[in-house]
């Protein structure tokens, strides 16, 4: 039996197990607060807000649609958009209908959205009208026979929601032409809907909620399974977490990382969906000034973001203007929080700037600093509630505390595994149920987490996974590339950002024209901001490059000339 020193850490009221039996699903929890929040603002998008209550009927209405097109339970839909009002209506309505949401990247390529329509078998997309001509590109390789588009302003109304439309399309002309003849559009969805019956779908833990796709600990995107009672289980351990810090029906969250990412799906669409919240959610937080703007307009208590989503609203003029008096949880996550920042982000707001730790693969928290911490302290924080944690040698030994070994996880949150990949799922996950992370970490007498390493290979750019293998096949599609070797480079802004190491065919291949290659395969933050060209790659005698010398000798931030 594991002992669990952290439990004496614990803030007062937070409980050492939680209570899995309280929601049978995702969807008892979505009708719990709609009923009991029905007349509060759920969400909030450009100014345009949607009640509990209004969600209830749209996401009931998408939910009937799907059904009425012949979607049965079980069945994958993708959602591909950006912060907008349409995504909780989309997701809420899918798992109503008793269907498997698979959230995909707007930002996707072709190839990297052929491959996850491809992998999840997904019969159905809802889709921003700006990314519909990638969809067009890739559609006839797919399963997908229902295709629903919508824009950026769609649920915003008339006229700014219009207006704001008119722009997009004939002024800034951003949006690609696109031909996909037997796509509806999501208004004329949640018109036939409202006169259809949503057939109610019995929902249990074991039934499938998410594919929430992932480099996972190695390798290619794959889709992690997780089910109702993996996210029930991850809303009841954070909302425990929080206890008493929260306000039932008050409380103003600020939602700028995007839902799709499973950071903020659980964390700000699902949590404080639980605590009848205001959740405001920003489109397009790249504008920063923007992003300030609306800050300015919310009495907001709590934010989520990684450490460059903080790092940029320090350095943004008019956010230290703002008034933070209402705020009272900061939580970071999704890459390591840089002290420079908690320490300026304390000094400015006067609030902590609490980091946790978890992955796609446990839905995701795992570990969370308590919420009274006084300062920023570099640790990933405790194990939550019903999760138990341990750090192992190479021989899966547990290791003395503060000694340094891979981080392994227990607990409900805990995914099923990876869809239709048993061989990558018994890599990770132990019959015993432990999930092996990847990270070095190591525990402290206390029972606080620290990651002293990284998972060997992966790059980390704000917050997101990159896996050299991906990058490398890509550059070495490349006719005039001889070897590519792919590793992530320090950078202020991302934390990370990829760098190839290039053995080259032909001295004519410039930076310039690998890169101009690249943007045509990979979403922007994969593609290499860094290109050198070497003579040769360091390998072992059997041709495997060694990574930790490709990044101990080409790790510096540079690019050949």
């Amino acid at each position: 039996m594991i002992e669990k020193p952290w439990l004496s850490e614990y803030p007062q009221g937070v409980p050492e197990e939680i209570d899995l039996a309280e929601f049978s699903s995702i969807v008892d929890v979505i009708d719990t607060s709609c009923k009991s929040f029905a007349d509060k603002v759920a969400y909030v998008n450009f100014g345009k807000e949607l009640s509990y209550a209004q969600v209830d009927e749209y996401s009931r209405a998408f939910g009937a649609r799907m059904q009425a097109l012949g979607l049965q339970p079980g069945d994958r839909i993708a959602i591909m958009m950006p912060n907008v009002l349409q995504y909780p209506v989309a997701v809420f309505g899918a798992l109503r209908a008793g269907l498997v949401v698979v959230n995909t990247n707007p930002l996707y390529t072709a190839r990297e959205l052929k491959h996850q329509l491809k992998d999840s078998g997904a019969r159905a997309i809802v889709i921003m009208e700006n990314f519909a001509n990638v969809l067009e590109a890739v559609i006839d390789d797919t399963d997908v026979e229902h295709v629903i588009i919508t824009s950026i302003g769609e649920m915003i109304g008339f006229p700014k929601g219009t207006i704001m439309d008119f722009v997009l399309r004939r002024v800034k002309k951003l949006i690609p032409r696109y031909n996909l003849p037997h796509a509806v559009r999501m208004g004329k969805v949640l018109t036939e809907g409202k006169s259809e019956t949503l057939k109610p779908v019995q929902l249990t833990h074991d039934d499938l909620a998410f594919l929430q796709y992932t480099g996972g600990t190695t390798g290619v995107s794959k889709g992690a399974m997780l089910t109702h009672g993996n996210m029930v289980a991850n809303m009841q351990q954070s909302s425990a977490w929080l206890g008493s810090n929260i306000n039932l029906g008050r409380e103003v969250i600020i939602t700028a990382l995007p839902l799709y990412h499973i950071f903020a799906l659980t964390a700000n669409c699902l949590v404080f969906l639980k605590f009848g919240g205001r959740n405001v959610l920003i489109t397009n937080p790249r504008d920063m000034a923007g992003f300030v703007k609306e800050l300015g307009k919310e009495k907001f208590t709590a934010i989520t973001g990684v450490n460059t989503l903080f790092n940029g609203l320090l350095n943004t003029p008019g956010f230290a203007d703002l008034d933070f008096s209402h705020l009272s949880l900061t939580l970071g996550g999704g890459m390591a929080v840089q002290r420079a920042v908690a320490d300026k982000w304390k000094a400015t707001t006067g609030v902590t700037l609490i980091e946790a730790y978890g992955l796609t693969e446990t839905s995701p928290a795992a570990c969370i600093n308590p919420m009274d911490l006084a300062d920023y302290n570099g640790a990933i924080g405790l194990p939550i509630s019903s999760t138990a944690c341990r750090v192992i040698d190479e021989d899966g030994n547990p290791v003395d505390v503060d000694e340094t070994g891979e981080l392994c996880i227990q607990g409900p949150q805990v995914m099923k595994g990876y869809w239709n990949r048993p061989e990558e799922t018994a890599k990770v996950l132990g019959e015993d149920g432990w999930l092996k992370t990847g990270d070095m970490a190591r525990m402290d007498a206390k029972g606080y987490f620290y990651i002293v390493d990284r998972k060997k290979d992966m790059i980390l750019v704000s917050g997101f996974n990159v896996y050299p293998n991906e990058i490398e096949d890509i550059v070495a599609t490349h006719p005039k590339v001889l070897e590519v070797g792919a590793i992530g480079a320090p950078d202020e802004k991302s934390g990370e950002v990829v760098k190839v190491v290039v053995v080259r065919k032909d001295d004519s291949l410039s930076v310039k024209e690998l890169r101009d290659y690249c943007r045509n395969e990979l979403t922007g933050y994969k593609v290499p901001k860094y290109v050198e060209f070497v003579d040769e790659l360091p390998k072992t005698n059997v041709g495997k490059i060694l990574r930790r010398e490709l990044r101990d000798q080409y790790g510096d931030p540079r690019s050949s000339d």
